[in-house]
């Protein structure tokens, strides 16, 4: 008798964010952090605690917040500026916009509680606009890791990057699916899975759903590719175009509003490289609802299944144009 597969380990991104953010700042003494009374929430209270002379804390002031940190990245610190993803995207929007990407101020804005998995908190703090809101802005640089080993290296990544950046991180355990060894490079896709037949290209949280797909689709003889763009901005626009070459057909998977995120970056590189087919899986331009994170990923349609049936679409659209 075979033995059951073994469930994989989960962690939540913000744990490891709140790990990675005490390490970089053991080696240089340019980082520091600031937040918006919710120091345990995206676990900078460890930093608070090691560093107390390098930590900020703002109260409930996400844009005094924003313009503190670019103010402190002007005069040759390395500030991260941490709160919930949906006030420092749409609260404080026009300080990001002006202070910090204006200026191209080299401050970080750490984000917990993207998408859907925010859960119980309900519509208020659920962040599906984000990534649309930030990609549009100048000089700024949007990432979305897969899990909390991607997230260590995002961070460290980051704090090396000489400009803005935004990082979304979850709230919610999730699986980790990549290994201490995965490349990780800003701006660089990584193909998490070789196929020919479709190619799944997710973000964040959507990777292990997008993986979960292709065995699902791999039962019925589809050899789905799964590419993670952890990067949203800039985009790996040869790597996408590589893939709609090769296959033919593209899924988008987002715990995102489908207008502006993934989806619009990646339907906009190949519109204007290689125009294929392209399906959309992500929230269908709504709000979300209070709920059990895997309850709502199920109701919004953010499913191995659904990703799977947006696949046979995509591969069934790009058949019909091959006729025609």
């Amino acid at each position: 008798m075979t033995a059951p597969a073994a469930a994989p380990v989960r962690k939540a991104m913000r744990d490891a964010f709140g790990e990675a953010i005490v390490r970089l700042a053991e080696t240089d003494d340019r980082i520091v952090v600031l937040t918006a009374d919710l120091a345990e929430s995206i676990r900078v209270h460890h930093f608070a605690g090691r560093f107390p002379d390098r930590f900020f804390q703002m109260g409930i002031s996400e844009q005094d917040m924003i313009g503190t940190a670019a103010g402190l990245a002007l005069t040759g610190f390395i500030p991260f500026a941490t709160t919930f993803a949906v006030f420092a995207a749409s609260r404080a929007n026009e300080q990001v916009r002006l202070a910090v990407c204006y200026n191209r101020a080299n401050v970080k804005i750490a984000v917990s509680h993207g998408g859907l998995s925010v859960g119980e908190d309900g519509a208020t703090h659920q962040a599906l606009e984000d990534l649309a809101a930030m990609r549009a802005l100048p000089h700024m640089t949007v990432v979305s890791p897969a899990d909390a080993l991607e997230t260590e290296r995002a961070t460290a990544a980051i704090a090396a990057l000489d400009g803005p950046a935004y990082l979304r991180l979850g709230r919610t355990p999730t699986p980790i699916i990549t290994r201490p060894d995965t490349p990780f490079v800003l701006g660089k896709g990584h193909v998490m899975r070789g196929g020919r037949d479709v190619t799944v290209v997710a973000t964040g949280t959507m990777v292990h759903v997008a993986l979960g797909a292709a065995r699902l689709l791999e039962a019925f003889g589809v050899d789905a590719r799964v590419i993670n763009i952890h990067t949203i901005k800039p985009l790996d626009v040869p790597l996408l175009e590589r893939a709609a070459r090769e296959t033919g057909a593209i899924v988008t998977v987002e715990e995102h509003n489908v207008i502006g995120g993934l989806a619009g970056a990646v339907s906009e590189s190949l519109a204007r490289a290689h125009p294929v087919p392209v399906e959309f899986v992500g929230i269908q331009d709504v709000f979300g609802e209070s709920g059990k994170p895997d309850e709502l990923w199920k109701k919004y349609g953010l499913t191995p299944e659904r990703v799977a049936e947006a696949a046979r679409r995509a591969m069934d659209h790009r058949d019909r144009l091959g006729r025609v």
